[in-house]
């Protein structure tokens, strides 16, 4: 069965291209992120919108397997033959800078037909099952990011004071164009501020549906490149940029509604934690150490999951924990959005598409099987006499064989997405097998920049 991209009507493509080109819009880059983590793009002339959207521009099966060193990790179903098609979703479609335009694209096959390797449309299907149980979920995104030079070095040395107002005023002019440049996208994004880790910032952004918010997250990476270009600088997002220094996160927030009813307030569990929102707080930490790989699974990740780093590094839950992989936000007067789960333990390599899926896939998972509320760890989980009992793994190796022999990762991606994750870690994993920290964070410092 063939299945459209979202996108719009004829007369809709064409008013959207007429109104680019009067906007001075040439070049239309449409993205989609490997199975590393990476955002690869094709672009198009502007007035090829139409055809990228109906009939997309080609594409080898290979890209999805793309490694960050550019080697190809090929499987079972992919290898050197074959094409798939990028088919840009127009409703998306944005001006980005001078001259340039944007859109997210879906995998597709030449019949087309949705390939099993679209992590994009995989999260759809997640998201289409939680509705067809009554479910509605809503997801955030807070996207950490270090400023280096232009030639990927340290910034030049100067005094930083953790999320200190010293680090806004010497970064203004990139902060004051970054806000703007947001802004004109149309990204709502609600914090922009310093963090722990020198010339580290983080931009918070809006809750939305999954693909949306996934999509906002890729963008906002792009632009934050662009603005620092424009500064003289580079931004990394690596997990880790330096092996001595502080870690970048991509956390995802997740809220549920039944029927307009939230899951995770208003019920009789702790911090008003329905039965059905303890379920699926029991389904994320349950799936957690086997599912670690799709949030988590870089070469350089294991490195940032330290305790005492705020990192997340003990599956367990706890309210506004930092500590906790799973933070918990209870419904209060300071909390706008209301009652939400944060999964600390993702970072910027993920592919974000994959690693909410993941995220909602296992939360359904608790809620059809009824698991049980975790004890709550109310404290610095290292210092809970139970800790070994939800300690996870820092190595990617572990990290791996859980992932390889998770059955529920494969319920929630399908086995060609699953297989493809494990091929392109894999590769990382024996590419820089016996390399010091220290080169592995030189070597990978801008891969997924």
């Amino acid at each position: 069965m063939t299945t459209p991209p979202p996108g719009s009507s004829r007369d809709e493509l064409e008013a959207l291209t007429l109104s680019l080109q009067d906007a001075g819009v040439a070049l239309l880059v449409g993205t989609a992120l490997d199975f590393a983590g990476v955002n690869r793009s094709k672009g198009v002339p502007v007035r090829r919108l139409a055809s990228f959207h109906q009939t997309g521009a080609g594409a080898s099966p290979s890209w999805v397997v793309f490694c960050i060193d550019n080697g190809i990790a090929f499987t079972s179903t992919i290898g050197v033959t074959g094409d798939l098609r990028l088919r840009l979703d127009a409703s998306q479609v944005r001006q980005i800078d001078a001259g340039l335009a944007w859109g997210p694209t879906d995998y597709y096959n030449q019949d087309g037909t949705i390939s099993s390797h679209c992590a994009r449309g995989r999260l759809r299907a997640m998201i289409a099952a939680a509705e067809a149980r009554g479910l509605t979920p809503l997801m955030g995104t807070e996207l950490e990011f270090t400023l280096t030079t232009a030639s990927g070095d340290r910034l030049p040395k100067t005094s930083w004071s953790a999320y200190g107002m010293k680090a806004v005023t010497a970064h203004r002019a990139f902060l004051v164009d970054l806000t703007d440049t947001l802004e004109k996208a149309g990204l709502e994004a609600e914090q922009i501020h310093a963090e722990y880790g020198t010339d580290q910032f983080e931009v918070s952004l809006a809750p939305a549906s999954p693909v949306d918010m996934a999509d906002t997250q890729v963008l906002a990476r792009i632009l934050i490149g662009i603005v620092a270009a424009r500064h003289d600088m580079a931004a990394s997002f690596s997990p880790l940029p330096w092996a001595d220094g502080s870690g970048n996160g991509a956390h995802l927030h997740l809220s549920l509604d039944r029927d307009g009813t939230p899951l995770f307030a208003g019920g009789d569990g702790p911090h008003g934690i329905t039965a059905e929102g303890g379920a699926a707080i029991g389904g994320i930490l349950h799936a957690l150490p086997e599912l670690l790989g799709l949030y988590a699974g870089s070469v350089i990740s294991a490195q940032r999951l330290k305790p005492g780093a705020w990192s997340g590094a003990s599956a367990c839950w706890g309210l506004e924990n930092r500590e906790a992989a799973l933070r918990f936000l209870a419904a209060t007067p300071g909390n706008p959005h209301g009652a939400n789960v944060e999964l600390k333990i993702v970072d910027p390599s993920a592919n974000i598409y994959i690693a909410a899926a993941a995220l909602l896939g296992s939360a359904l998972h608790g809620i059809e099987s009824e698991l049980p509320l975790p004890r709550e760890i109310v404290d610095n989980p290292a210092d809970d006499p139970d800790h070994a009992k939800f300690a996870l793994a820092f190595d990617q190796p572990t990290i791996l064989d859980a992932l390889e022999a998770s059955t529920l990762a494969v319920q929630i991606l399908g086995a060609d997405i699953h297989e493809g994750v494990l091929a392109v870690r894999r590769h990382e994993q024996h590419t820089f097998d016996g390399v010091s920290p220290e080169d592995i964070a030189h070597a990978v410092r801008f891969a997924w920049s």
